[in-house]
């Protein structure tokens, strides 16, 4: 359900955003609708188009067009490469950037990424601030995502203020790639939040509870989540057609698990849960919404 975003009264900042996907296209319409001066990059144009005819604004043909006299460059696309093609190169954001001005990466990447394009923006005299962010495409239309930064806090405090259009909290946990490791804690409780949630529905149901009604006791209990008060409904209704992806929390979960091997962490839920969306997809499922992990337990 959207719902009607209200904007603190700041000064107008020059902003551009490149990525104009189901997250990245709401996002940069909250921070037109906060009265920025913004201007869009996206690698397929049609979707850029589309956006400066809801928005106004103007679109770019380079993200370093896009950057060009801009205060803060914002940007959410795929994953670790297909970052580096807006940041890097001739063309990329840093290449038409102002001394002084600050890159924001809201892609869910690898922490190793958020570095080591930290410090090529450094040696040029910007900044960069990794910004991954939860409460999906819901979160995003309705202006209440949750900003997980790392990076320099002199820059971050430029950032926040302006950020805060799409978002319910903006918070700097610390150094380049400590958005990104949070993001990772994030979906690592996730994915063992919904397998717990699959496993106990699916119970319920063969026991031949109403569900519903169940839920509507536990989650005024110690069970109480996000997940269950939201998904826990719809899985009850096997409603799957929405929501964050398989594919893309399989993409998350290998980061975390990537970085697990690197630090020494030992992920075993994770990593079961992981072969469990892959099973999910094996079903056809790779577009489903995260909660379809209970379609395993349903045969």
């Amino acid at each position: 359900m959207t719902q009607t975003k209200t904007y603190a009264p700041i000064a107008p900042h020059r902003v551009a955003f490149l990525g104009l996907g189901v997250m990245g296209h709401p996002m940069a319409g909250h921070l037109a609708r906060a009265g920025h001066r913004v201007t869009v990059y996206n690698r397929s144009e049609a979707k850029a188009v589309q956006w400066v005819q809801q928005y106004g604004g103007e679109r770019a043909a380079t993200p370093a067009q896009a950057a060009r006299d801009a205060d803060i460059v914002f940007a959410c696309v795929g994953n670790d490469d297909d970052l580096r093609s807006v940041v890097l190169g001739e063309q990329g954001a840093l290449a038409g950037m102002k001394p002084g001005a600050v890159f924001v990466d809201h892609t869910t990447a690898s922490a190793d990424v958020a570095r080591e394009l930290s410090a090529v923006a450094q040696a040029r005299g910007l900044s960069f601030i990794d910004a991954p962010v939860s409460g999906g495409n819901l979160g995003a239309q309705n202006g209440v995502l949750t900003v997980m930064c790392g990076g320099d806090a002199e820059a971050f405090a430029k950032v926040q203020p302006v950020a805060m259009a799409y978002a319910k909290a903006v918070t700097l946990l610390g150094a380049s790639g400590a958005g990104q490791l949070a993001k990772m804690v994030n979906q690592i409780c996730i994915a063992g939040l919904l397998q717990g949630l699959s496993e106990a529905i699916a119970f319920g149901q063969k026991a031949g509870l109403d569900m519903n009604a169940v839920l509507g006791v536990i989650g005024k209990g110690a069970a109480q989540s996000w997940q269950l008060e939201h998904r826990g409904p719809t899985m009850v209704e096997d409603r799957f057609d929405f929501g964050f992806a398989v594919d893309w929390m399989r993409k998350d979960l290998g980061l975390c698990l990537d970085e697990a091997r690197r630090n020494g962490a030992r992920l075993p839920v994770t990593a079961l849960v992981d072969q469990f969306y892959a099973d999910v997809q094996a079903q056809g499922g790779g577009r489903w919404d995260t909660s379809s992990l209970i379609r395993r337990l349903l045969g």
